[in-house]
């Protein structure tokens, strides 16, 4: 770019704070305070900064839109144009190459016959597309929705464990993110009472995420009450008001096991009463699973003597199960411990 190159000899030369030769080449004192933020100031985490400033010198007057720039920087986002190139390859190309209309192959795409139109035809076309694409929209208001992460925000780092817990496949049908985009999704849609708790999150690809806010005839309202079941005398309902709690999230706990099978051995209990963990919805098994590996690293980071663990959940009485509310045992394991000691006289 030339600017960058001019300023390189202005700071080679000396001469680029000196009046005179500012005006002695033409430059004005904004032009030069923009070099020197670009070349010296600017600390760049994203390539935001630059968009925005050269974003704003292309309009006229320096004034953009937000809806402007954000176009704007989507052109630059690489994972966007990877699924629109995905999405180029499928449906619109079987339907244009179909009707003659236009090709579609590795290299581009090309209209058929363009050079047959004249500049009149080819603006009168021009507009007729953005007049079907305007009523479109007007008919359609929610056609995006599809490629919505999820409705509200959700932090960065909250968006990356949810994705790096998936292990990079869409958690409803198993593919792999090589093949579509994986999108975080609420499990409980948030306009029906759904929480931004990480349990209530999961990583969906585009397909599924679409499918599911088009289709789900799930009455959730009822879903969002059972979440709040209790049973009178049951220990581990009452169990979330103990002070001797050790975590918890919004839908489950952990408990130090009264009577141990060794140093550290806890439970990690649902809020919700049920006897299973058969009958737990994903979010609760994404609840425990959460509660399971923070309370497992803060045993190792304690108790280096800690060598391995046993997980485990007694189901039913002939099992073992004595408490008929459903819990996970998480029990350290050291150099030198007996296994035969199993969970099931501890249920």
């Amino acid at each position: 770019m030339w600017f960058m190159t001019t300023l390189h000899v202005l700071m080679i030369d000396g001469r680029c704070g000196e009046d005179e030769n500012l005006w002695r080449l033409g430059m004005s004192n904004r032009f030069v305070e923009l070099l020197k933020f670009l070349e010296e100031d600017m600390r760049m985490s994203h390539i935001y900064q630059p968009l925005i400033i050269m974003g704003l010198l292309q309009r006229e007057g320096g004034v953009a839109s937000k809806t402007e720039i954000a176009r704007l920087l989507a052109s630059e986002d690489e994972s966007q144009i990877a699924y629109y190139r995905k999405v180029i390859s499928k449906y619109p190309k079987q339907t244009l190459e179909k009707h003659g209309i236009a090709t579609v192959n590795k290299s581009g795409c090309t209209l058929i016959g363009f050079n047959d139109l004249n500049k009149d035809e080819i603006c009168k076309l021009r507009d007729l597309c953005q007049a079907k694409i305007a009523q479109f929209l007007k008919d359609r208001k929610k056609i995006w929705n599809h490629r919505k992460q999820s409705s509200g925000y959700i932090s960065g780092t909250v968006r990356w464990r949810v994705l790096e817990r998936a292990k990079t496949r869409c958690e409803a049908c198993g593919i792999s993110h090589k093949k579509k985009a994986l999108e975080v999704d609420h499990i409980v849609p948030r306009n029906c009472g759904g929480s931004d708790d990480e349990s209530n999150l999961q990583a969906l690809c585009y397909s599924c995420n679409a499918m599911k806010r088009d289709r789900s005839d799930t009455d959730f309202r009822l879903i969002l009450q059972s979440y709040k079941e209790r049973v009178e005398g049951c220990g581990f309902c009452d169990g979330i008001q103990n002070h001797s709690v050790l975590f918890k999230n919004e839908l489950a706990y952990v408990v130090k096991k009264i009577d141990p099978i060794t140093n550290g051995h806890c439970l990690i209990i649902p809020k919700r009463h049920v006897s299973s963990l058969f009958e737990l919805y994903q979010p609760e098994l994404n609840a425990i699973n959460q509660l399971i590996f923070k309370q497992q690293e803060q045993i190792k980071t304690k108790d280096l003597s800690v060598t391995g663990f046993n997980v485990s959940n007694d189901i039913g009485k002939d099992a073992g199960q004595k408490i008929m509310h459903c819990h996970t045992h998480l029990i350290p394991r050291r150099k030198g411990d007996s296994t035969q000691l199993g969970v099931r006289h501890h249920g």
